[in-house]
């Protein structure tokens, strides 16, 4: 980046020609040391060793989902990025998790430069991974819950507005985003509707120092996801994209199917028996005891405010989207989805998408007005 004939900054001149060596600085691409504002989301059964490599290699943030692992799987995969890419990479953790801490633990042993967090971290959590230099990025809906993760410590704030996919709001995030730009003094990385260059630069407009995408790093030639899968995701207009609260008793964004039209159809006795064999199928592939998946549930329900019938609920989450993510059964699992899959139609490798998006984004920036209008 160049700056003025007058010495003025100029951070926003557009290169003669892009190209993907070089970078694109803003406060979060300081703090978390990769070359480009984007970050890759940490989405259950979606966000493993494979596109997170591939993401961190491509010069974004790539956040390993450690939610739907054992504590030897997740060790295992952070090994499994670390012998693919020297780039740094994230994990995303479950706050609320029993075993909460030795996860952190093990980001710590393994030296990984960032951990997320879909629910706010308690204080003393933050507070053990900064002293081991760890950077915090928890998510956030809501501009008071950036307010207290700041002044808890956090490095940065991850903001979804009710675009995004999986669990959301129904603050859009053109309103949600300077709010809490205006609101805290960390770094604020914009999430909910983006997909290309032209929202990377709305966002910096905004305030923001990047953007976080799920839906659009979920199709690309790097995601494990099924090919029949993205087919249908790929094949959905922005009208095919809906909010239920049908699988686990909250707002969550997907796409529309037979499942969840019978799933909006169905009774609440019959909600609760499909959410008991789920948690059983749970309790079997993450190896956790029943008295454990208690007591996260507890925590879940306290952490939330939720219904003990809620709580029941979340058991649905995990499983559905592994029966569509991992096994390819639409008819049997959800699809979890920001509005943003209307507006996409290919599958890129992730450097292909970042290096798209860079271009595009450097070519908006080019055809700003560089002088006010007389």
């Amino acid at each position: 980046m160049s700056g003025s004939p007058d010495g003025t900054p100029a951070p926003f001149d557009t290169p003669a020609s892009f190209e993907t060596s070089a970078s694109f600085e803003t406060p979060l691409t300081k703090l978390v040391g990769v070359r480009y504002p984007i970050v890759q989301t940490g989405m259950g059964w979606v966000a493993g060793p494979r596109l997170v490599s591939a993401t961190a290699n491509a010069g974004a943030l790539g956040i390993l989902a450690s939610a739907t692992m054992t504590t030897d799987q997740l060790r295992a995969a952070v090994k499994e990025v670390r012998s693919q890419t020297d780039a740094p990479f994230g994990v995303n953790l479950r706050a609320d998790a029993g075993d909460a801490q030795e996860r952190v633990g093990i980001l710590i042993a393994e030296g990984v430069r960032v951990a997320s967090f879909a629910l706010a971290p308690s204080r003393d959590l933050i507070a053990r991974l900064k002293d081991a230099g760890v950077v915090v990025i928890p998510s956030i809906g809501a501009r008071r819950h950036a307010e207290k993760v700041e002044a808890w410590g956090a490095d940065a704030v991850l903001v979804q507005g009710g675009e995004g996919g999986g669990h959301t709001g129904n603050v859009a995030t053109t309103v949600l985003l300077p709010q809490v730009v205006d609101a805290v003094g960390i770094p604020v990385i914009a999430a909910g509707g983006f997909f290309d260059g032209r929202g990377l630069v709305a966002a910096l407009a905004y305030g923001a120092a990047g953007i976080a995408m799920g839906t659009r790093f979920l199709l690309t030639s790097d995601s494990t996801v099924p090919e029949a899968v993205k087919a249908r995701y790929l094949a959905a207009s922005v009208k095919d994209v809906t909010v239920t609260t049908k699988v686990d008793g909250l707002p969550h964004r997907m796409l529309r199917s037979e499942l969840v039209d019978a799933l909006e159809r169905s009774s609440r006795p019959a909600a609760l028996l499909r959410a008991l064999r789920h948690a059983a199928a749970f309790k079997h592939d993450s190896g956790l005891g029943w008295r454990q998946m208690i007591r996260d549930g507890l925590a879940m329900k306290h952490g939330k405010e939720l219904t003990w019938s809620q709580v029941l609920l979340a058991a649905n989450t995990p499983m559905m989207l592994k029966a569509s993510m991992v096994e390819g059964r639409t008819d049997l699992g959800v699809m979890a989805s920001g509005q943003v899959a209307g507006l996409i139609e290919d599958l890129p490798s992730c450097a292909e998408l970042v290096g798209r998006i860079m271009a595009e984004a450097w070519a908006a920036l080019g055809a700003l007005p560089r002088e006010p209008v007389r």
